[in-house]
């Protein structure tokens, strides 16, 4: 049986909920209302720095557009002229987070101080064994702190950073993965050739189907018969750990990830033959569109002399990026090493991609020692990374020369707000909406990575590892609490 794995939360906060309940509260005063609008809309403006970071499902978020909003506020005292008569505005709400800023500082960091706020909090015993870490500046890439940093550690689901810097490197992060429909030439014969996409979904199906019953034409009502093609992948499409709810066999045609639920995060029941449900729902879509299927779908190749009739393209590679970190997304994450794996030239299957994701690595002039990339998702055990590998990897996507890299940044779930940090940091030290980071946990791991802005306003970018912890809870806490520290908003964040 296999370990219990990290379980992303099923959902991100909803911090509309808290203003949605103000409408509630009544008295009758038409001023009130009117104050009370501004202050809302003064929250709004907050709650969107926050909703910015979440992932987009159909487009490439823009970094910068946090820049924009900072620049042009709209909430409370910035409503610009007033009516006369009319109440004075409420006072905005301060920005949930800081513009991602890369410049340095004229006030020196001092490492000492990092030190000093770290050593009581890094030698905790509910982390467990063994604890590594790195905090370095990222716009310098100077080492602040470091305990172990050059350690060879598990690194649970923060290998996703490794995954996710790797193939926006190699594919850029416009780069879309396709889905095609193919027609023999003697137009009896529909292939649905599967590019690697988890995240095709019945609209997409639809479509297809639409554009092929259109190519069909007349002949359309003729049977057809109808194959599916995954051959653009290769090896074997169970992961190492097993059948899990965390992950569906990995295969270059699926449908909602193969869940059989209506989630789209975190743990569920998958298709044992995701390859297979996904061709039987594309012949359903075929039949709804006037096309009549002859028979089961079956596995094949398109047949010499096919051309292509339908095409559908996935999210930009970004906005995948960004999905994969939030929400600690396992599938795409195994998508993102396999198309890093065919764009590096190597085979399309775990060991393929290992080496792949390596030599990116390599390219961007990351410390690979000792590093053992067993996958993409961070669920394999046999995996190792250095801390200073994810903070070298972190300070890389900082960096204003590498623009194509600045979704591994946007993409971290937000302290307190999304993803798989919703539920942290809810103790009310200031700490929510300051740090950005991907987590990890396998039975006994713990793992915490990302960027904060200290006190003098430098980005720095983080790294804890732990094992052989007991109380994942009581892990959690203490690796919140290291990463608090670096903001100056105190040691105790859980």
């Amino acid at each position: 049986m296999a370990e219990p794995v990290e379980e992303p939360s099923n959902r991100p906060s909803d911090p509309w909920g808290r203003i949605k309940n103000l409408k509630s509260k009544r008295n009758g005063s038409n001023t009130w209302q009117v104050v009370a609008g501004s202050a809302v809309l003064g929250l709004v403006v907050a709650t969107g720095a926050v909703l910015a970071a979440g992932p987009w499902d159909n487009g490439q978020r823009k970094a910068e557009r946090q820049l924009a909003a900072a620049e042009h506020p709209t909430g409370g005292v910035h409503h610009g002229r007033r009516l006369p008569g009319a109440p004075e505005p409420a006072p905005s709400a301060p920005a949930v987070l800081g513009a991602l800023d890369t410049v340095t500082r004229s006030a020196p960091q001092d490492p000492a101080s990092l030190r000093t706020a770290l050593a009581p909090l890094i030698g905790a015993p509910e982390l467990g064994t063994r604890v590594a870490a790195s905090v370095v500046d990222a716009a310098t890439g100077e080492q602040l702190y470091g305990r172990g940093a050059a350690t060879p550690m598990t690194p649970a689901s923060t290998v996703k950073i490794a995954t996710a810097t790797a193939a926006l490197s190699a594919l850029g992060p416009d780069h879309r993965i396709a889905t095609t429909v193919r027609l023999s030439e003697d137009g009896r014969t529909l292939t649905l050739v599967g590019g690697g996409d988890p995240t095709l979904d019945t609209a997409a199906l639809r479509s297809l189907a639409t554009a092929a019953a259109k190519a069909l034409g007349e002949d359309g009502e003729d049977p057809v018969r109808l194959a599916y093609d995954t051959s653009r992948y290769t090896g074997p499409v169970r992961h190492p750990i097993g059948k899990n709810p965390n992950i569906a066999p990995v295969t270059a045609l699926m449908v909602d990830e193969g869940r059989l639920d209506d989630s789209d995060r975190g743990p569920a029941d998958r298709s044992k033959d995701p390859a297979g449900d996904a061709a039987r729902a594309f012949a359903d879509e075929l039949t709804a569109a006037g096309v009549t299927v002859g028979g089961e779908p079956r596995a094949a190749r398109p047949v010499a002399g096919s051309r292509t009739v339908a095409t559908h393209h996935s999210a930009p590679l970004s906005a995948l990026v960004e999905r994969t970190l939030t929400n600690s997304d396992n599938d795409i994450a195994e998508a993102l090493a396999r198309q890093t794996a065919i764009a590096k030239g190597e085979s399309a299957d775990f060991a393929g991609a290992r080496r792949a994701v390596t030599t990116e690595l390599k390219k961007l002039q990351v410390p690979t020692a000792g590093a053992r990339l067993a996958d993409g998702s961070g669920l394999d055990r046999e995996g190792r990374v250095t801390p200073a590998l994810l903070t070298t990897l972190l300070a890389r996507a900082a960096d204003p020369e590498r623009p194509g890299l600045r979704p591994v940044l946007t993409g971290l779930p937000v302290a307190g707000f999304t993803g798989t940090l919703s539920t942290r940091y809810q103790d009310g030290t200031g700490t929510p909406g300051l740090i950005r980071a991907k987590t990890g946990t396998l039975t006994g791991v713990n793992s915490l990575a990302g960027t904060v802005v200290d006190p003098q306003g430098r980005l720095l970018a983080f790294a804890f590892l732990a094992s052989g912890s007991t109380a994942p809870a009581d892990a959690e806490a203490s690796l919140d609490a290291l990463a608090a520290a670096l903001t100056g908003a105190g040691g105790a964040a859980g």
